[in-house]
């Protein structure tokens, strides 16, 4: 028996039409811009430790770029960290890279070579501070650190400038009072296990898949950060501005259970890049950032905060023109 299909009307046909064409014409807006051809040629991103948050982000987000602008070329570039990234941008070692806030006002203070020339992409995720500790550690608060070795980051990471901060809000001198060590993410958390070192510091996005190893390892404790420490902080540096006080969340790494949240402090990471950068290639980068949160933060868990709402606010810097067109674009 055959089928009777009901009948459409040429005039909802029609309009059937205009809606897939609507629809496809917001679709490509989304993907390009104005409809322009993709930007072509190469960019470099400097990241920062194996094992770290900066090296995942960037990997990932090489790839979504790739994806929508076939013809750029972004090659990476490891680093130690904030400091080396916001110096790398400022003085055209590369071209784009994410640093803490205050690495990057602290550039600025000491007036470092092409300071006036950043600019800011988008407000990232936060970057939470992690003083790690063997498990039966006798070291419980900052002050515990005196005497101890003590990983602080390398010479130019972000890690180092605030855990110098933190230990001399401490009343330690990180250059007598402990025994400093330059170990990072990569190398710092087997160390921390074979008894190497007595605690190390990190900052970064939550988690970190170098402590998530650590965790299944060995384990360990955080040692928190109170909020007498941040008042300290505060009272310092004008770059400490920067950080506020927060929680651990007990939930940060999956394998690990502390029993309680975790006093500590977090700053804000941003993707930074110069003035003389072209403004559509960063309007394309900036776009790509955006839309591309759930894809990356699948695998990377802090780029899940990647929010439009917050991205504009990229203190100390001012936004570079072409992320400035691309968030007017979308200015409800």
């Amino acid at each position: 028996m055959s089928k009777v299909f009901p009948r459409i009307s040429r005039r909802r046909a029609l309009e059937g039409a205009t809606v897939g064409v609507v629809a496809l014409g917001l679709l490509l807006w989304w993907l390009l811009p104005l409809g322009e051809t993709p930007p072509s040629g190469t960019i470099v991103f400097s990241t920062g430790t194996p094992r770290g948050v900066y090296q995942e982000y960037g990997e990932r987000l090489r790839t979504e770029l790739g994806s929508d602008m076939p013809d750029l070329q972004v090659k990476l570039l490891n680093s130690a960290g904030s400091q080396e990234n916001v110096e790398r941008v400022a003085t055209g070692k590369a071209d784009f890279t994410i640093a803490a806030a205050d690495a990057v006002e602290t550039y600025e203070l000491r007036h470092g070579s092409g300071a006036d020339r950043l600019r800011g992409v988008a407000r990232l995720y936060d970057d939470y501070v992690q003083l790690i500790v063997p498990r039966d550690s006798e070291v419980n608060s900052v002050t515990d650190l005196r005497h101890k070795r003590v990983a602080t980051g390398l010479p130019d990471s972000g890690v180092r400038l605030i855990a110098n901060r933190v230990l001399r809000a401490a009343g330690i001198d990180p250059r007598k009072d402990i025994t400093p060590v330059a170990d990072g993410i990569d190398t710092g958390p087997d160390r921390l296990q074979k008894g190497r070192i007595d605690a190390f510091f990190w900052s970064g996005g939550l988690p970190t898949k170098g402590l998530e190893t650590l965790a299944r390892k060995s384990g360990f404790k955080f040692v928190p950060i109170d909020s007498d420490l941040v008042a300290e902080l505060h009272s310092g540096e004008q770059a400490s501005r920067y950080y506020r006080t927060t929680n651990m969340p007990q939930a940060a790494y999956s394998s690990f259970r502390q029993g309680s949240t975790v006093p500590t402090i977090a700053v804000s990471n941003l993707l930074i890049t110069r003035k003389d950068m072209d403004p559509r290639l960063t309007e394309w980068v900036t776009r790509t950032v955006i839309k591309s949160r759930d894809g990356i933060g699948a695998h990377v868990h802090s780029a899940q905060l990647v929010d439009l709402r917050t991205a504009i606010y990229t203190d100390p810097l001012p936004l570079q023109e072409g992320a400035r067109r691309y968030y007017r674009s979308v200015k409800p």
